[in-house]
């Protein structure tokens, strides 16, 4: 099964599925969606067979293809994963069935094609996995920007108010940071002895002041698409505008190739100049945690709160990458695992609730627990989760990132930990305002307050919730394919953990 072309068949399979759905009549509603989930769990099955199929202690990158695309520039179809996109691949693969699950009806709420939205899902996750698969840049690029369009009309057409500007905002943020890359892969195309090859060009040797401008013309597109303080802003509007299923592919894959970029590109390829960066790549890191946690304990929408939330947990996910040490590095990848299940679950609980209260804002709740007390309390754990409670996934990531960074920079972890403190603030500020306290009379009168969770709402939640917990208690299966890829990225920066200090070794001696 390792020479089975896992990777094209998987970048492949969900746009032919999308081709089917499309094609399906408006006619047929239900029969597209059926199509799209089934379509879902194939990926889902050939990723497992995948994941199983990954040797740990093997070469860095595996499931290698390689087809020409256009000789003359260099370019291929080139196909590769390590550790961290492996990883990344199977977030894509169980997320995507589940949004397809709970965004059931809310198509048909906008009173739009149903296949055009399902298929258009599909679209987005044929994007996804190319370009965590891309092991040519220039491929890479091409599936960087291609994403865009798919989110682009989820948002645009299927979303809620201001839609249509959060789309185009989201749109040209992006773009913008498109450009910035083109000219950076173009310059490194230049540079780098005409390819676009990873592996070839991790080989050049560049100069100081080349590679610090290539550098920045990538990271400056990573952090547009992470986003990083003060590339943000567009996150909360598209993320408050998108329909719920959509924002937890946007903010739990997505946003993912910003810090996946920087990994997979800035470090490895441009490793002086990702050193001389890192002091201001750590700086507006730490802003980001604090800045964005501040602004989330004043929301009254609950989709921009979850919002600003992550935007808060990708600083966490910027300090990790920029301590350049293993814990540090692995906690920031494992982040980025379990950032996706933690919050894709939240938007999807937040958005079960707002579609029974017709309404997002925090105040026209209060005490919607005594009417749905199990969708109160999966809100109440998906919380829990976003804030690292220990048991819960994200708890380990960013105690590893925490404690990866004192190592090297005590400063900056001491910084970052009084986020912890804020995401206590505002995820307790909005279990408490929306599900406990005081009834709101205005709920006991909607219809859709009276329904607690269905039986397919429940298939949605619970494998997010057993993934949570089981990752919280044993993440060693994910820890163990990450690890090699962190430490090989680690030697490309030519940066090793600090040794431990006498007074260590003999205290652990004792």
């Amino acid at each position: 099964m390792s020479d089975f072309p896992f990777l094209s068949v998987l970048t492949v399979a969900p746009l032919v599925g999308a081709v089917v759905v499309a094609l399906l009549p408006r006619s047929r509603p239900t029969l597209a969606k059926q199509v799209a989930f089934g379509w879902s769990l194939l990926v889902l099955a050939l990723s497992v067979v995948m994941w199983v199929t990954w040797q740990v202690d093997g070469q860095r990158f595996q499931f290698h293809e390689s087809y020409p695309w256009i000789p003359n520039w260099g370019v291929n179809f080139t196909f590769a994963a390590d550790g961290i996109a492996l990883v990344m691949l199977m977030l894509i693969a169980v997320l995507v069935p589940l949004v397809i699950l709970a965004s059931w009806h809310d198509a048909e709420s906008s009173k739009r094609s149903v296949p055009a939205y399902f298929a258009l899902l599909l679209v987005l996750e044929c994007t996804m996995i190319g370009v965590f698969a891309a092991a040519d840049i220039f491929l890479f690029y091409v599936f960087f920007e291609v994403m865009l369009v798919p989110m682009y009309f989820l948002i645009g057409s299927y979303g809620g108010h201001q839609r249509q500007y959060a789309a185009v905002k989201f749109f040209l943020y992006s773009l913008v940071g498109g450009l910035f890359m083109l000219a950076a892969v173009i310059g490194l195309w230049v540079v780098g002895g005409k390819t676009f090859d990873w592996v070839a060009l991790s080989e050049v040797d560049i100069s100081t002041g080349a590679e610090r401008w290539l550098f920045l013309g990538f990271f400056i597109a990573f952090a547009i698409k992470a986003p990083f303080f003060p590339f943000h802003t567009w996150l909360p509007d598209a993320g408050g505008a998108a329909p719920a299923g959509a924002a937890a592919l946007l903010v739990g894959v997505l946003d993912k190739v910003g810090t996946f970029g920087i990994l997979r590109y800035c470090l490895p390829l441009f490793p002086e100049a990702a050193q001389w960066f890192a002091p201001w790549a750590l700086a507006i890191a730490v802003i980001g945690i604090i800045y964005a946690a501040l602004l989330a304990v004043g929301q009254n929408d609950l989709k921009r709160l979850v919002s600003y939330t992550s935007i808060a947990h990708f600083g966490f996910i910027g300090v990790g990458i920029f301590a350049f040490t293993t814990q540090a590095g692995t906690g920031a990848v494992l982040y980025m695992v379990n950032h996706g299940l933690a919050t894709g679950l939240l938007f999807l609980v937040v958005g079960m609730l707002i579609a029974r209260r017709g309404s997002a804002l925090v105040s026209d709740f209060g005490g919607a627990g005594k009417l749905v007390p199990v969708l109160a309390g999966v809100l109440f754990f998906a919380g829990l989760a976003s804030l690292a409670l220990p048991g819960t996934a994200p708890f380990v990531s960013e105690f590893l990132v925490l404690i990866g960074t004192f190592t090297v920079n005590k400063p900056v972890a001491v910084i970052a930990t009084l986020g912890i403190i804020l995401a206590a603030a505002y995820v307790l500020w909005m279990v408490q305002r929306t599900t406990q306290g005081t009834l709101n009379p205005a709920l006991t009168e909607i219809d859709g307050m009276k329904r607690d969770l269905n039986l397919r709402e429940k298939f949605v939640v619970a494998p997010l919730i057993a993934l949570i917990v089981l990752l919280g208690f044993y993440p060693k299966p994910v820890t163990d394919v990450i690890n090699p890829a962190i430490q090989a990225t680690m030697e490309d920066v030519g940066r090793t953990d600090p040794a431990p200090s006498v007074d260590t070794v003999q205290e652990a001696g004792r």
